[in-house]
């Protein structure tokens, strides 16, 4: 294995997350594996009126770049805890898919029947990945 992404640590306070992120660090490094300064960034979710604590996340001394918006697993992440951005990847995802199939589901010389299979299997769940994690809005 040469490289692992996609790893989330989850606190409720900046220092926890220092404090893991650090003991992440040192796991890797402890095994022979390196974490990329560069590429790790952090999200701090608001879902309420939660205190807010000053000061950075940092990793070795580094301070970790702050995002508003986060990809996880294929799914777009909000600070806000909104999911418009998600919600505006998965149509266009959608859409791409669409077009890549077009071939299939505009000629008149497929059965209806197997346009429908191929729509399920390939379209629709590149539309609606993620979304059973969806929180509700209204």
């Amino acid at each position: 294995m040469l490289f692992a992404d996609d790893v989330v640590l989850v606190d409720e306070s900046r220092a926890g997350v220092n404090r893991k992120l650090e003991l992440w660090r040192h796991a890797l490094e402890s095994k022979g594996f390196r974490l990329s300064r560069t590429k790790t960034e952090y999200i701090m979710c608001d879902f309420g009126a939660s205190r807010h604590e000053g000061g950075d996340v940092s990793l070795d001394g580094q301070v970790v770049a702050h995002k508003d918006t986060f990809r996880y697993l294929g799914s777009i992440l909000q600070k806000g805890g909104d999911i418009d951005e998600d919600v505006r990847h998965r149509i266009s995802a959608g859409w791409l898919k669409w077009r890549q199939a077009s071939g299939v589901l505009c000629d008149r010389r497929v059965p209806q029947k197997l346009k429908g299979k191929f729509y399920r299997t390939a379209i629709r769940p590149a539309m609606l990945y993620g979304a059973e994690c969806w929180p509700t809005k209204k």
